[in-house]
């Protein structure tokens, strides 16, 4: 392996992507030195159980490390609580908060979203919360055990998964969306109705095609007053209304920028020696080569992986089926693929009983599957969605089929 010790490479973010990159670094060989920027005040932890676990009813839980307490000193890995202010790409340089600069070799930008701001009157009150960081969820956490009522404003995956935690404790639980059907950016209709069917069963008011006009406070507390002109009362609000790729100190270093920071197969931005992994890259699919920006823990990593190979000199594409998990009360949500509007769902199971899948096809070719309470059938799709597998809904409704034993079958040709 070439001798890289007089490199260095600089990662801006200490999320998922930013500390999966200087774990791969290693793990790849690289010998130079290796700087991970970290603007939280907490040390780097996995966001995916905030909104769960940590929020759940009697929960005690703290928040899960990335890595454990030896790894930056085992791994010669500085982690500095310091943000980045700009990046000088002709320089290969980084000015920090502080006012350090820093120099690179190499540089990942690891940025992440941040929340999309709730664009109505009375957003800013006491009272109205966002969820995107610890501290935002150790606010949660402390509003909600002396809370009665609860409004959601916003039903995707953040906004069901934290009305399912505020009702399981008990709470009366009233759920905002503009849209005719909660997650419908990300699920099918067929998914989506189940969803609404059951958190309406489970106690939700869950409330379609109703976004929210405004928010007030008086001597009674806060309401919601929603585009029905219907006032909600409530001790707390959480607002879920989507988020925006981190994209100002790429946009102001002169890197190419669309719903987040352009890179091209091997993950490197239009800028040489800069690269972008997770939430804030816009990457080409391989198939179609349209552009897509996934949010994610599997597409962090696996993006952090690939891109830890590509700094040392791999050029192949970043290729990667992307699977993502909501977990709503008792219910997990899997789901293997991308789907689209126009996808024809299959059923596989009976949704009555709770656990099933669905098969989306997009002309005749198996695009995605979403699997309610089935770990099993999504394990099994992520070995199949992304292989080009034609299939027809009567092939998959035939008796005795199983998408388990497909991936089985399959399992032993080359993608």
């Amino acid at each position: 392996m070439e001798n890289n010790s007089n490199e260095s490479v600089l990662i801006i973010g200490a999320g998922q992507a930013g500390i999966q990159v200087a774990d791969s670094l290693r793990a790849e060989g690289f010998t130079g030195a290796v700087t991970i920027l970290n603007d939280e005040a907490h040390s780097p932890y996995q966001r995916p159980p905030l909104s769960k676990d940590y929020l759940g009813p009697g929960s005690t839980a703290e928040p899960l490390p990335l890595r454990g307490p030896g790894f930056f000193a085992d791994k010669d890995i500085t982690l500095l609580a310091a943000s980045a202010v700009s990046v000088d790409t002709e320089a290969r340089s980084v000015t920090l908060s502080g006012g350090m600069s820093l120099g690179y070799t190499h540089l990942v930008l690891a940025t992440g979203a941040a929340n999309r701001a709730l664009p109505c009157p009375g957003a800013d009150l006491e009272g109205v919360h966002a969820l995107r960081t610890l501290t935002d969820a150790k606010r949660l956490q402390d509003s909600l055990s002396t809370a009665r009522k609860v409004v959601v404003i916003g039903a995707g995956f953040i906004g069901l998964e934290f009305a399912a935690a505020a009702r399981a404790r008990g709470l009366e639980v009233t759920v905002l969306e503009f849209a005719p059907r909660p997650m419908g950016r990300a699920l099918s209709a067929t998914a989506s109705d189940w969803f609404t069917t059951r958190h309406l069963r489970d106690g939700i008011d869950l409330r379609l095609n109703e976004g929210v006009a405004a928010i007030h406070r008086d001597a009674h507390g806060l309401s919601v007053e929603s585009t029905t002109d219907t006032r909600y009362p409530a001790d707390l609000v959480l607002y879920g209304v989507g988020v925006n790729p981190r994209t100002e100190l790429a946009q102001a270093a002169g890197l190419e920028t669309e719903n987040g920071i352009v890179v091209d197969a091997a993950l490197r931005t239009s800028v040489p020696g800069v690269w972008a992994v997770g939430d804030c890259a816009s990457f080409p699919h391989l198939d179609s080569g349209a552009r897509m920006r996934l949010e994610s823990v599997q597409n962090a990593t696996d993006q952090a992986r690939h891109a830890a190979r590509s700094i040392l000199g791999d050029e192949s594409a970043y290729a990667r089926t992307p699977w993502f998990w909501s977990a709503q009360g008792a219910i997990r949500l899997q789901i293997a693929g991308v789907s689209e509007p126009g996808d024809e769902p299959v059923l596989l199971g009976d949704p009555e009983s709770g656990k099933f899948s669905i098969a989306l096809l997009r002309n005749g070719v198996l695009a995605a599957v979403e699997s309610v309470n089935s770990p099993a059938d999504h394990i099994a799709a992520r070995k199949l969605v992304g292989r080009g597998l034609a299939m027809t809904p009567e092939e998959i409704t035939s008796p005795g089929f199983s998408i388990k034993a497909l991936a089985k079958t399959v399992a032993s040709v080359p993608a």
